[in-house]
């Protein structure tokens, strides 16, 4: 299976991308939906997360308090690398069951943290979705209910934007409207698809 891997800095269009190829017929498999799943109620990952922050980091209907997890994580770099040394493998297991059971010619596989973490090992090309860093800040504040300082210490946890262009295969410049961004999706898409019928 030919795995793509899209990521790209906040607000750089990566769902916007991510959607098109869905169009198309593509599967997608979302690192944030696996991240997701693996600490829903009764997951083990939840189970170890309410043990190591307490109580308190639940909702009261038993889901994670996304925004208190965010606010500790941030604030402590040791509690981040505990909490990935906890979620990465759990994500991982669920991204490989995701690509095992894909039916589509290849998968996009979209991770903001794709280049971050060791997730890239499991794509065969990187395709970055990059805008400048103004834009990102735009288009994550009009989007999120982040603070612009929240929005800058996301864009300071990423990988930076020049290193992110290094590693990529494919780029597509998300800096004009929706349907530029159409037409080089479906640029790759037909490209993709050659690369898997070689």
């Amino acid at each position: 299976m030919l795995v793509i891997g899209l990521t790209g800095g906040i607000g750089s269009g990566k769902t916007a991308a991510s959607d098109h190829f869905k169009t198309l017929g593509i599967d997608i498999i979302d690192a944030d939906i696996a991240a997701r799943t693996v600490v829903e109620p009764n997951q083990p990952g939840l189970k170890k997360i309410a043990e190591h922050f307490g109580e308190n980091i639940l909702l009261a209907d038993g889901n994670l308090d996304r925004a208190a997890l965010r606010e500790k994580i941030f604030s402590d770099p040791d509690e981040k690398q505990w909490l990935e040394a906890l979620l990465h493998p759990l994500i991982r297991d669920e991204i490989n069951r995701s690509i095992q059971t894909a039916t589509s010619p290849y998968v996009i596989f979209v991770s903001p943290l794709l280049l971050e973490t060791d997730q890239h090992n499991l794509c065969n090309r990187i395709l970055v979705i990059d805008v400048p860093e103004e834009i990102q800040i735009e288009r994550a504040a009009s989007r999120d209910d982040n603070t612009y300082e929240q929005i800058q210490k996301i864009i300071a946890s990423q990988i930076p934007r020049q290193q992110r262009l290094d590693k990529a295969d494919d780029v597509i410049s998300n800096t004009k409207g929706l349907s530029e961004l159409h037409q080089a999706v479906e640029d790759l898409h037909k490209n993709y698809l050659s690369l898997v019928q070689q």
